[in-house]
């Protein structure tokens, strides 16, 4: 056990470790903080890292010390054993944390807990040496990883001290409690005689007095913490929410207090925030310090923070009217870069570095993708780039849609149910396709917000605006881009139903002038070949290949195939660092060094906030995801659903990895984190991705635009169609989106 542990932090240390502050380096401006002291707020770690390891694990707290922002303050909750020592333990039950169920099957008993009767088994009722010896550590989150339960040991107090936290915090739940059963958590604490002991918190009145004095002598700071209101406070038997209106006694023995975070902005029943309470303010006034606890990057909270967990954190202490003064955090990463990094980030910041923020239909996190607000919101949220996947209506009008089939993206299926057809060449399903309905019948649908982890997970994304904003055309779209100075089916629809979507495409940026100018860039992106070719003679226009399939390897061949057709490419994130099926990073590919030896850009998709989506390597986070792709693998740019995410960071000075600083967002190294577990937990060796074949880039021209048909309303394929080949599953689906560059300043980046 040992070794194992000395090995982990040796691979954490080394792979993901904060820089160190250098001997000497220009200081930066000074934060002002809404805080009590004016200082920064703390990172507070409750139980080390412990929104991927058991909680007060040693490779928890190894990892919390060494991914986090220097004064990183340690939480231990104490519980105490039936001989009177202390272990970190969230829980004084046993069963939901540790292994011991199915060690000793029998020994579970019913216990009064504060007026409630609580069945498990029971810290209390066991000796130190027997848990110590017989007992370890699980995820007790079931959304969290559980290959590492089973191997690690449980931590005495004496252990998590031992790994030198910068400050250390102990709370304690259960005085009263453990009161009851002869053992004292106030005489434990004095026979450690408060050493190294910096903060202690409790919820229970009567103990904080009664170790008020010797607390005072050993200069440690006491806090009382509040939990729900209804609940009731053991010494006054009062509700939690009647001690509240008094914050002034509470100042008489204590500095401070933690409460849920929903004290100071709750949510109503659609889980949208409501106006911020004064409870901060007030408990600062009354001299109090305050820790909002409840913080994990893997728990659904308000839609406001589009799923973005630093999002949150910023809306605790960068609001603009206070700051809590420390976050108790099970991912105390995401804390330490929202608060050292990512905080003060007030107007148009340059960015620290030079990848771009393409969007994918705009800002299509927050509301209906390729609508006039998704557009103006990711506008807002600072993009680069805005792209228009381009599809048309049945009489010819060129739109903004990410798909042909409307029956996801807008309302069509309440209004157009029955003009369903089947087309195999664009998908397996049935589906309703604008290029079978007018212009007119398409607007008279609603927009609709996708949400792709609904059916799966029941993650919807912004119900509120579920169905907001207009449809655009692509020439208002053309303009809209030029005026901010900021994929589609073209063989299907030249072949089958005499729509020629790149000639339309081609007579709007003519008619926006677009293809006349060389202030703003204007990119093509497609997964076919021929479709690129088309727009070979326009200088202006930047060509991106999408390459659909995941590639762990691009040989020189098929980068010179690429090139003949394209500047750029668009990979799978898979296709850059290798996923497991059970989520975790197992190896990075060299795809994109071996695409800029051949002078190719290469942008990585798709980027979403969602923690599901997101690789267990990444800590849930899609800020550290970016700094992977960005900092740790060199793309040129990212598409994004949420572009506000990727632009916060890139506009931080803690993403550019060469500027000497005291705290950075460091990429994750892939297989660090799968390599933590024992060999037996770990699941067997993917087979590695294929190599891209030239023959995966090439595909046959475009056929000419046929006359439409009205025998030919189904959607059927002619007899002997030609097959194309290409970079999808289902090649009749060719993509073409444009891509419009937002920022003047940008082209020598893109």
């Amino acid at each position: 056990m040992l070794r194992f542990f000395i090995l982990f932090s040796f691979i954490i240390h080394s792979c993901v470790a904060a820089p160190k502050p250098p001997a000497a380096t220009a200081a930066d401006p000074a934060k002002k903080w809404l805080t009590l002291s004016g200082q920064q707020p703390a990172v507070v770690a409750r139980g080390g890292f412990s929104g991927v390891f058991p909680e007060s694990s040693a490779p928890a707290n190894d990892m919390a010390i060494s991914t986090s922002s220097p004064g990183l303050t340690m939480l231990c909750n104490l519980q105490m054993t039936k001989d009177g020592v202390g272990i970190c333990l969230s829980d004084i039950r046993l069963d939901n944390a540790t292994t011991i169920p199915t060690v000793f099957p029998k020994d579970q008993k019913t216990y009064k807990v504060n007026g409630q009767d609580l069945k498990g088994w029971f810290v209390l009722d066991y000796f130190s040496d027997t848990i110590f010896s017989n007992v370890s550590l699980v995820q007790n989150i079931y959304s969290r990883p559980s290959i590492f339960d089973g191997q690690m040991a449980i931590s005495a107090v004496e252990d998590v001290m031992g790994t030198k936290p910068p400050k250390f915090w102990l709370s304690v739940q259960y005085d009263a409690f453990y009161m009851e059963h002869k053992l004292s958590a106030a005489e434990y604490l004095k026979s450690m005689r408060f050493r190294g002991i910096n903060v202690i918190s409790s919820p229970e009145i009567g103990f904080l007095k009664s170790i008020g004095k010797d607390a005072g002598r050993a200069k440690t700071k006491l806090i009382f913490e509040f939990k729900d209101p209804e609940a009731i406070e053991p010494t006054t038997i009062k509700k939690y929410s009647e001690l509240q209106k008094n914050l002034a006694a509470i100042k008489a023995f204590a500095s401070g207090v933690i409460v849920p975070k929903d004290y100071i902005w709750p949510l109503d029943s659609a889980k949208y925030l409501k106006p911020a309470t004064t409870f901060v303010i007030d408990a600062h006034k009354a001299g109090l310090e305050v820790y909002a606890s409840g913080f994990a990057n893997d728990l659904r909270t308000s839609f406001n923070y589009s799923y973005d967990p630093s999002a949150e954190y910023l809306q605790f202490v960068d609001n603009g009217e206070f700051s809590v003064d420390g976050v108790i955090t099970d991912f105390p990463p995401t804390a330490s870069q929202a608060i050292t990094c990512l905080s003060h980030q007030k107007g148009n910041l340059p960015k620290a570095a030079h990848a771009l923020v393409i969007t994918h239909n705009g800002a299509s996190g927050d509301y209906p993708g390729c609508t006039d607000l998704a557009y103006q919101k990711a506008v807002d949220d600072g993009a680069d780039i805005i792209d228009c996947s381009v599809q048309m209506s049945k009489d010819g009008i060129a739109f903004c849609r990410d798909s042909a089939d409307l029956t996801a993206s807008t309302t069509a299926m309440t209004t157009f149910m029955s003009r369903a057809i089947s087309v195999p060449e664009i998908q397996p399903n049935n589906g309703i396709f604008s290029f079978d309905l007018t212009w007119a019948e398409i607007q008279s649908l609603k927009p609709q917000i996708g949400s792709p982890f609904l059916a799966s997970t029941g993650f919807p994304r912004n119900p509120a605006q579920k169905n907001a904003g207009k449809f655009m055309t692509l020439a208002d779209f053309l303009e809209f881009s030029k005026a901010k100075a900021v994929t589609g089916n073209a063989a299907y629809l030249a072949s089958k139903k005499g729509l020629g979507i790149v000639d339309a495409v081609k007579s709007a940026l003519t008619n926006s002038t677009l293809d006349k100018q060389s202030t703003q860039k204007v990119l093509i992106q497609s997964d076919d070949s021929s479709v690129l070719a088309s727009f070979e003679a326009v200088p202006p226009y930047t060509r991106v290949l999408t390459i659909e399939k995941e590639i762990g390897d691009a040989p020189q061949p098929s980068v010179e195939e690429i090139k003949k057709h394209a500047d750029a490419v668009n990979l799978m994130r898979s296709s850059i660092v290798s996923i497991s099926e059970s989520s975790f990073a197992t190896g990075k590919n060299r795809v994109v060094e071996e695409m800029h030896k051949g002078n190719i850009s290469v942008y990585v998709s798709l980027l979403r906030n969602e923690y599901i989506a997101i690789a267990l390597d990444y800590f849930s986070d899609p800020t550290i995801e970016l700094a992977t792709f960005i900092a740790g693998s060199g793309v040129d740019g990212v598409i994004t659903e949420y572009p506000a995410t990727a632009t916060r960071y890139l506009r931080s000075p803690c993403s550019d990895l060469d500027k000497e600083q005291p705290y950075a967002i460091l990429p994750a190294e892939a297989g660090a984190l799968l390599s933590a577990a024992a060999k037996e937990a770990q699941p067997p060796a993917s087979a590695p991705s294929p190599p891209l074949d030239p023959k995966d880039v090439i595909d046959p021209p475009l056929p000419p635009v046929a006359k439409m048909a009205s025998s030919n309303s189904s959607g059927e394929a002619p007899p002997n169609a030609p097959p194309r080949s290409g970079t999808v599953a289902n090649a009749a689906n060719l993509g073409l989106s444009i891509l419009a560059v937002l920022a003047l300043g940008l082209l020598s980046a893109a």
